[in-house]
């Protein structure tokens, strides 16, 4: 059998195990949940030896201390693992919840119910605790789950996916791709007829390259160029926090801010104090001319500084003339993941929170809070940028589609 015959089978396989799964009720798919985080504790020992497989292979290809670290997992971050399983078996099951209901004048009653989306292709980078973290949410809201996880973490990957099929678990119900030669996702790309949906996490290449190749629908986040507008009618120490908050508390994520706008009414208030509060956190500012003159220690900014996802104590700075340039700034340079503005005007905000063509739109708040534990989901499989199925943090219910169940007592089409 070759690879393409393999990935056919494997993807045949979870299609079979997606049926399966949605016959199972709520306290059923809990049971699983409390016992796959029950193994994955009893297994620490095994999941840390095959850790250490990659983490030798990945010293002796030379990856960085940074991505090692990634790799590395320890007892405490198994124990978060089991923890973050239990979480999830707490949240409300999505799945046959009924979004609407009516009835029409022929007396059909219909219900528009939530239903699991089938199999769903998860393709990732480095970090395997991504392995526990998607499977769980997966399988909670019904689906059978294929994970292709970085070369680098195979070894690990595979153990935690061993772990999690537990006894009473639908066989092929979370399946780990057992080879890391990339042709083997590059034949999954290709089965639509059996694959539902692809979620890829990582780098902008990565995505780019997913959604290029694929015939199955890809639910995207290139980059997150999230900003910050500083309005006129701003209240400065708010916005002093907001600012250091976004761009500061973590760089490297994609709900952290790359440009800072500041309205050219408060510019000579705000900029100096901004500037020196960045730079007491280390932050390299690149600024335009106008925020230059008021910022010297700022670099000059290049068209490309405007669309960059630093990811990094690097922030680009931005003197506007007021709301709307604000908001074409956002739309020719940004992302559509998380922007905010900082004002004290209401009818400044709604211009702002309704022309902002983003999947989080925040009036007096910091864009790291567009996370799904934030807004209350419990736990998130990542942040989608599209607009179809999903958009913004993706919970549990994003991970459902919908079916209409309609009643009738003998009504025909006339």
């Amino acid at each position: 059998m070759d690879l393409k015959q393999q990935m056919r089978q494997l993807a045949e396989q979870s299609r079979d195990a997606a049926r399966a799964l949605a016959k199972l009720d709520t306290d059923a798919k809990n049971a699983l949940l409390r016992a796959m985080a029950d193994g994955i504790e009893h297994a620490a020992n095994r999941i840390k030896a095959a850790n250490a497989k990659d983490l030798a292979a990945g010293k002796e290809a030379g990856l960085s201390a940074a991505m090692l670290d990634r790799l590395t997992l320890t007892d405490k971050r198994i124990a978060e693992m089991a923890r973050g399983i239990r979480e999830v078996a707490a949240l409300s099951d999505p799945v046959g919840k009924t979004i609407s209901e009516w009835t029409r004048p022929n007396g059909i009653r219909i219900r528009k119910v939530r239903v699991p989306i089938g199999v769903i292709l998860i393709i990732y980078e480095s970090r395997p605790n991504v392995t526990a973290d998607a499977a769980c949410l997966c399988f909670k809201a019904g689906n059978a789950v294929i994970l292709r996880g970085g070369s680098e973490a195979i070894h690990s990957n595979l153990a935690i996916a061993e772990v999690m099929n537990v006894p009473g678990l639908p066989t092929h119900s979370i399946t780990v791709v057992p080879t890391t030669d990339r042709a083997a996702i590059d034949a999954l790309l290709k089965l639509d007829e059996f694959i539902n949906l692809c979620i890829p996490r990582g780098g902008e290449s990565l995505i780019r390259a997913v959604a290029e190749k694929s015939r199955i629908p890809v639910i995207k986040h290139y980059k997150g160029v999230c900003h910050v507008f500083v309005d006129h009618d701003a209240d400065l120490d708010m916005a002093e926090k907001i600012v250091i908050n976004a761009k500061c508390q973590r760089p490297a994520v994609c709900n952290a801010i790359e440009t800072l706008l500041v309205d050219e009414k408060i510019a000579d208030k705000f900029l100096p104090r901004i500037g020196k509060a960045l730079a007491d956190k280390k932050v390299e500012l690149r600024g335009d001319a106008a925020t230059r003159q008021l910022v010297p220690i700022a670099k000059p900014a290049t068209e490309d500084d405007w669309y960059a996802e630093y990811l990094d104590l690097i922030l680009a700075v931005r003197v506007v003339n007021g709301v709307g340039e604000a908001i074409d700034h956002i739309t020719k340079y940004g992302s559509n993941h998380s922007d905010a503005i900082v004002t004290k005007n209401k009818s400044t905000a709604d211009r702002f929170l309704h022309e902002v063509d983003s999947s989080s739109v925040f009036w007096n708040a910091s864009t790291r809070l567009a996370d799904g534990a934030q807004y209350g989901f419990g736990a998130e499989i990542g942040i989608s940028t599209d607009k179809l199925h999903a958009r913004g943090p993706m919970g549990l219910e994003e991970l459902t589609s919908y079916k209409f169940v309609v009643i009738g007592d003998g009504q025909l089409r006339e």
